[in-house]
């Protein structure tokens, strides 16, 4: 950056569009190095996936990838390791994916961090009509058994990265190649199924936006410390 700026500069939000999972890891980690430094004010990246399974940290992670290379080939879903916490999971179009790059060093309460980002989908859901809720012992938003948001994120020198993937319209059947996040017999749902409508992918987008910031406004002057 030609200026540096300080942690004090307003939150902001940024859309990178479709990108390949690696190239955005690869845009998060700048991201994080600039807000370590102060060089980059809090921000909160949208982006949707071309298909991928990730892999989480997890240990077993594996075991729960149900199709073979002949079939992911087929259907064009790459497989990528990563960094975050959690199991795998699938990103695709139609998802969107929040990477939050925020400071937590005035606040270093990871917990709570993910309770807030499990509220700011709630309250998106909630203004679509969807009554959600959390599962104690377990990251993620659901309606009953069914998983509609995926959470795993990571923290680098209190500044966190990797986030959320909330299924608005992605390809569902997608979810049949992995046992998502782990958990046997849970089913995956999504916006469009809850609602039974095709939805505008930068209007949630922008809901997302208006309840996130509500929350996580005020993690600014935490992370000026």
């Amino acid at each position: 950056m030609d200026q540096q700026v300080t942690a004090h500069t307003t939150p902001q939000t940024v859309d990178w569009g479709l990108t390949q999972y690696q190239e955005a890891l690869d845009k998060q980690l700048t991201y994080v190095q600039e807000r370590i430094a102060n060089q980059r004010a809090d921000t909160l990246v949208f982006n949707e996936h071309h298909p991928v399974y990730t892999m989480g940290k997890r240990i077993g992670t594996g075991n729960h990838l149900i199709w073979q290379a002949e079939q992911l080939k087929k259907v064009g879903i790459e497989v990528a390791e990563t960094n975050r916490g959690g199991d795998i999971t699938y990103h695709g179009p139609g998802q969107i994916v929040g990477y939050p790059i925020m400071s937590l060093r005035g606040r270093k309460d990871l917990h709570a961090y993910l309770r807030d980002l499990e509220e700011v989908i709630i309250q998106t859901l909630k203004s679509y009509g969807l009554d959600t809720s959390r599962r104690e012992g377990m990251t993620g938003i659901w309606l009953g058994n069914r998983k509609i948001a995926a959470i795993g994120v990571a923290v680098k020198q209190w500044v966190t990265y990797h986030g959320f993937a909330l299924n608005v319209q992605p390809n569902m059947s997608h979810f049949n190649g992995i046992v998502p996040c782990g958990l046997h017999g849970t089913e995956v749902t999504s916006l469009k199924e809850e609602c039974q409508q095709e939805f505008d992918m930068d209007a949630v987008k922008r809901v997302l936006e208006v309840e996130f910031w509500k929350i996580f406004t005020h993690y600014a002057s935490y992370g000026q410390k």
